[in-house]
């Protein structure tokens, strides 16, 4: 049995009013993943998160998945406290997050780089030192017409793309299981293409 651990944390804001918006994406994909792990998000307040630990398939490496308590702009800190708790390294950790430059429905896998003005990862690379972590971007679009990019994610989904967004959120979950599986590169060639971005 594989002694790596994963540490994948879903980017959002706590609390049913934000539970539905596109910037909470990242969480609704961990609900995907709780459900392959089987289990339930346990409060650990000590690291600002809710975890829930398992493995996504008999014999494979263990992951923890960590929806952080804190708003999004604040989700370093529980990243960085629970990939310490867990000595997990920054290219385990596995950060699932909106990305305003995919097209809805689009999924990319990433490793490193700009955090392209995003709050959350912009916190993370802050508390973990690093920009070398890994990244499932998945894509929510560019807002319509002029209204501000801010806005646009801490609104709901619409209805056309609420009935897609369960073939998004399980399309996101495979990404993450391609990589804790099979790595971060054989994972990027069968989800990008080969292209890093």
């Amino acid at each position: 049995m594989s002694t790596d651990t994963w540490l994948v944390v879903g980017l959002g804001n706590p609390g049913p009013g934000y539970a539905a918006h596109r910037h909470n994406v990242g969480q609704m994909v961990l609900d995907e993943l709780a459900g392959r792990v089987g289990g339930r998000f346990k409060a650990t307040p000590g690291h600002r998160a809710q975890i829930l630990e398992g493995r996504l398939n008999m014999g494979g490496p263990k992951v923890v998945l960590a929806k952080p308590t804190t708003f999004m702009n604040l989700s370093g800190g529980a990243a960085s406290s629970l990939a310490k708790y867990f000595h997990v390294e920054p290219d385990h950790v596995i950060a699932i997050h909106d990305e305003v430059d995919l097209d809805f429905d689009s999924v990319k896998v990433k490793q490193g780089g700009s955090e392209n003005g995003h709050n959350g990862l912009r916190d993370m690379t802050k508390a973990l030192g690093t920009r070398d972590y890994l990244r499932v971007r998945v894509g929510v679009g560019r807002p319509p017409g002029r209204q501000q990019t801010a806005d646009f994610v801490l609104s709901n989904f619409s209805s056309a793309e609420r009935k897609e967004l369960p073939f998004v959120t399980g399309a996101a979950a495979d990404a993450v299981e391609s990589i804790v599986n099979n790595g971060f590169d054989a994972a990027m060639r069968s989800i990008n293409g080969g292209a890093g971005q």
